[in-house]
């Protein structure tokens, strides 16, 4: 995997930040989603990296990045606080502007870094979400049945927590293989990476803080954009087969947050990169090579 890239730790306001960077062209930021790593990239960078400057990287909380402390309100793992460590990350790279390839909770870090800092951002392709706050709003018993993890990792501390630590590899199964074709389409080395990360009990930890932050300080910062929607462009692709396709009218709730929107649905479940990686790529870089 990432033949030809390079390693790299790069701190942000005290927060180490792990990353693999190859190819030649203009920088192209990717952002993972849960409970994955950087390494669920794998199958699309060789391409991907004859175009662009590629820099993948762990979210704060997963992989090999740090782990904070949370506060009371979560603030430390809302999507703006880890959208800043990712803008950070590509100013110390020498990449004052870029563009965005996000999935599941990276997109939702990008959706808030595209809003809180519009002129950093000049294009994204976002992976298998609708907004966050719209997500909850239209909370049905059949999407909370399917998006169960969402419901069982905001619970108080240490239950989710201690629930998965019982068993962090059945956990991560059972998630990566519960939507779509996904665990049949994962390969066991990616699979593998997922359940080390999720073997350290500091992982766990931080991402049940990521989506308490999504149910309540992400939401407010939401609420506090008002009327703003997102500038640049934006091409959202979703698994025809998922649950987002089941429950959601996506484009039509990423029309109410974004300007400039496009989108379509991919022949797979919910992890488009490694279920359908050809399919992502034939979206994915027209758009993002466009002027």
């Amino acid at each position: 995997m990432f033949e030809g890239f390079t390693e790299q730790t790069i701190t942000v306001d005290g927060v180490d930040i792990f990353a693999r960077i190859g190819g030649e062209g203009p920088p192209l930021l990717l952002l993972h989603g849960y409970p994955q790593t950087h390494v669920m990239w794998h199958k699309v960078v060789p391409e991907l990296s004859k175009r662009f400057t590629c820099v993948c990287a762990d979210l704060r909380g997963y992989g090999a990045s740090a782990k904070p402390p949370t506060v009371e309100d979560h603030a430390t793992y809302s999507k703006r606080a880890m959208a800043a460590d990712m803008l950070g990350v590509m100013e110390q790279l020498g990449f004052r502007s870029f563009r965005i390839l996000a999935h599941d909770r990276g997109a939702r870090v990008a959706h808030r870094m595209a809003m809180d800092w519009p002129d950093r951002v000049e294009r994204m392709v976002l992976l298998d979400i609708a907004p966050t706050r719209e997500m909850y709003a239209n909370t049905t018993d059949a999407f909370a049945r399917t998006y169960w993890h969402w419901f069982f990792l905001i619970q108080p501390s240490p239950l989710p927590e201690e629930a998965i630590l019982a068993d962090p590899e059945a956990f991560v199964r059972r998630k990566c293989g519960s939507w779509g074709s996904g665990g049949e389409a994962l390969s066991e080395e990616a699979l593998q990476a997922y359940i080390d990360g999720f073997s350290d009990p500091e992982t766990i930890r931080a991402a049940c803080e990521d989506y308490r932050a999504a149910a309540t300080i992400d939401i407010a910062h939401d609420d506090a954009d008002g009327d703003r929607k997102v500038t640049c462009p934006v091409h959202v692709l979703w698994g025809a087969k998922g649950a987002i396709e089941a429950h959601f009218e996506c484009l039509a709730l990423w029309k109410q947050r974004v300007e400039r929107v496009t989108g379509e649905t991919i022949d797979c479940g919910h992890y488009l990169a490694e279920e359908r990686p050809d399919d992502v790529l034939a979206q994915s870089i027209p758009f993002l090579c466009a002027d």
